[in-house]
């Protein structure tokens, strides 16, 4: 599911070029991804489309989800168990270095947490909950800084010593 939620944020950034749902899936079943992939896909991506539609209809956020405006607070964020072995530590060091940089507002870390809750795999590998972030971001246009989509997209594992 995940290459297929990675193809879509590249192939229609910003989300506003992307097709209906029943086009989607054709593209992309056009574009090799086996059917149960593209379902999966699909079914997460149309939650993603009612959460972020919740929130851009929530009084308290508005349609306005800038990270302008997102800093670090002092509000502690208390997990539940399910949440914390689902998420896994590297999962939740993550989202606490995103937030404490001021790149994930806490509307977007809770969308990001539904999100996630909502993939059955257990635990999350980390690149899974990077893709789940970087689709958050694309669904509500909210652009992060270039270093912060460096960060999510880069692979450690990868990385050459100088």
């Amino acid at each position: 599911m995940y290459e297929v939620l990675a193809y879509v944020y590249e192939t229609f950034w910003g989300g506003e070029d992307c097709p209906g749902r029943e086009q989607l899936g054709r593209r992309l079943s056009n574009a090799g991804f086996e059917r149960e992939e593209v379902q999966s896909a699909l079914a997460w991506l149309d939650g993603l489309n009612v959460a972020a539609q919740s929130l851009a209809e929530s009084p308290i956020t508005g349609a306005d989800l800038s990270l302008a405006d997102a800093r670090p607070t002092d509000s502690l964020r208390i997990y539940t168990p399910r949440e914390l072995a689902h998420l896994g530590p590297d999962g939740i060091a993550c989202l606490h270095f995103l937030e404490r940089a001021g790149a994930l507002p806490l509307e977007l870390r809770e969308l990001v947490i539904d999100r996630a809750m909502a993939v059955s795999e257990s635990p999350l590998e980390l690149d899974e909950l990077k893709v789940i972030i970087m689709m958050v971001y694309w669904r509500t246009g909210v652009e992060p800084d270039v270093l912060i989509l460096d960060e999510l997209c880069d692979n450690p594992n990868r990385r050459l010593a100088h």
